[in-house]
């Protein structure tokens, strides 16, 4: 049988932007090649208060998970969909976004708490796999500052002086900060309840005294969940608990991020052999291959992770 060797070890992602409306980290599949071969991506979206994302889509599908705050707003509009609907966010929840599902992003609140979230997809049909491709609408790098301003114009029926300041009077990157007072969008509670799911209030699936929680979500319990075509599992480790060695059998990769807390894991591939031994702890990003069995052990601190898996019934 030929050798075949993985570098599973768990990374950090790496800024990508920051600015005076917030930052943009991500993991490269260059550094990560195990993101490229598993056609994985992942990134983590930090906004200070009345920091704005402007408006965007992408190449790939995947949830966001709300690692911090209280007062975050997305407006989506799905794919062939002309309706934008306006959702509020807070820690513990989770929010499908949808392969070509346009979105901005958004921290309403007027304090100093940051509204952070980190994102895990698929990327099987993105042009960089295991790379999350945006495309922005407007800004420094939108595309509407890609047409010349005679398209512009007859596009939206405006004059070339209105089509020129359309496409290129935001001049921002990514990420600004709104001016105070600025009117937005207000979110709907009922819309919120049908796309947003805390999946940290949820009642868990297994609980062990002093061991921890495990919840799994699935198209069956999360219907939107099922326009992203993924699933996801949430692991509450107490101290020196552990989370026993598993494995997806119907051949899918599963990526965990770490939230919170620190501990080991090991991972046991082909032929029985070790694939890895190593610690982890929050803001790590670990990608087990199909098949590959894995369990992890937390630190005398406990540890809390994500997971998804690109499948809307998993097997396990």
């Amino acid at each position: 049988m030929a050798s075949m060797d993985f570098d599973l070890s768990p990374k950090s992602a790496q800024k990508l932007f920051e600015g005076e409306g917030g930052s943009y980290y991500s993991w490269s599949s260059s550094g990560f090649p195990m993101l490229g071969e598993q056609k994985v991506g992942a990134g983590k979206l930090v906004l200070p208060p009345r920091g704005f994302a402007l408006p965007h889509y992408a190449d790939s599908s995947k949830i966001g998970y709300v690692l911090q705050g209280s007062d975050g707003i997305v407006g989506m509009v799905l794919p062939n969909s002309s309706e934008e609907v306006v959702l509020r966010l807070k820690k513990g929840d989770v929010i499908p976004v949808p392969l070509g599902a346009l979105s901005w992003w958004y921290n309403n609140g007027d304090h100093s708490e940051e509204v952070v979230i980190v994102f895990l997809g698929e990327t099987s049909k993105s042009f960089f796999p295991g790379e999350f491709t945006y495309f922005f609408l407007s800004g420094g790098q939108g595309i509407m500052g890609g047409f010349s301003s005679e398209f512009i114009s007859r596009a939206y029926k405006m004059n070339e002086k209105e089509a020129s300041k359309l496409a290129k009077s935001q001049t921002g990157i990514l990420l600004i900060k709104l001016e105070p007072g600025v009117s937005m969008p207000q979110p709907n509670s009922k819309t919120t309840e049908k796309m947003v799911y805390n999946i940290d209030a949820a009642p868990a699936d297994v609980e062990v005294n002093n061991g921890g929680l495990f919840k799994k979500l699935t198209a069956a319990k999360f219907p939107f969940l099922e326009e992203a075509g993924l699933s996801v599992n949430h692991v509450r480790l107490e101290a020196n608990a552990m989370h026993s060695p598993s494995y997806t059998a119907d051949g899918t990769f599963q990526a965990f991020y770490v939230t919170s807390g620190a501990g080991r894991v090991q991972v046991v591939g082909i032929g029985g052999k070790r694939a890895l031994d190593t610690k982890i702890q929050a803001g790590h990003l670990l990608v087990v291959p199909r098949f590959f069995v894995v369990a992890q052990i937390a630190d005398s601190e406990g540890m809390e992770f994500v997971s998804i898996l690109p499948t809307i019934s998993p097997c396990c």
